[in-house]
């Protein structure tokens, strides 16, 4: 089911967990979706998976591919193929300068989250570049020195 996110007041459908993990994030941006009207309702029900989901360019314009949108049941007739690509939302330079990126540097755009804003929905593009492996292991080992040392913090407040 969807979260509200009180402090920006935004109603969250679906996270890409593993994003953060695969990629180190340069920067964020926020982009609309243009969708069907049984997308929208299958959304509002929380039933999205951004797991391999990417944007791409094509002809001027970016667009989500590998987002799932599950079937709306009730418009089992009229409804919409759950792995089609959809058009990104943003403004003209906005887009020309997330492009010229991805196309001379190497950057990845990669979605964060799918959400509902003001009533309409939102995706969160994030500018990533690839982690190596190396990457991922100083993530993973600075996480669990975090832990550690909030254990050892825990544990001596506990004794006073």
């Amino acid at each position: 089911m969807a979260q509200q996110d009180a402090t920006e007041g935004r109603k969250v459908v679906a996270t890409n967990r593993s994003a953060h993990f695969r990629f180190a994030i340069e920067e964020r941006v926020e982009a609309g979706l243009v969708l069907s009207g049984s997308e929208v309702k299958s959304l509002r029900a929380g039933n999205a998976n951004l797991a391999d989901a990417y944007a791409i360019p094509k002809g001027g314009e970016l667009f989500l591919v590998n987002c799932r949108i599950g079937p709306y049941d009730p418009a089992a007739a009229l409804g919409h193929e759950p792995t089609r690509p959809r058009k990104l939302l943003l403004r003209r330079a906005e887009l020309s300068r997330l492009l010229s990126k991805v196309t001379e540097r190497g950057f990845s755009l990669v979605p964060l989250q799918i959400y509902f804003k003001g009533g309409y929905a939102k995706t969160e593009i994030a500018l990533c570049r690839g982690k190596t492996h190396e990457d991922r292991r100083e993530d993973i080992k600075a996480r669990e020195t975090r832990r550690e040392i909030d254990r050892a913090m825990k544990g001596a407040r506990a004794r006073r």
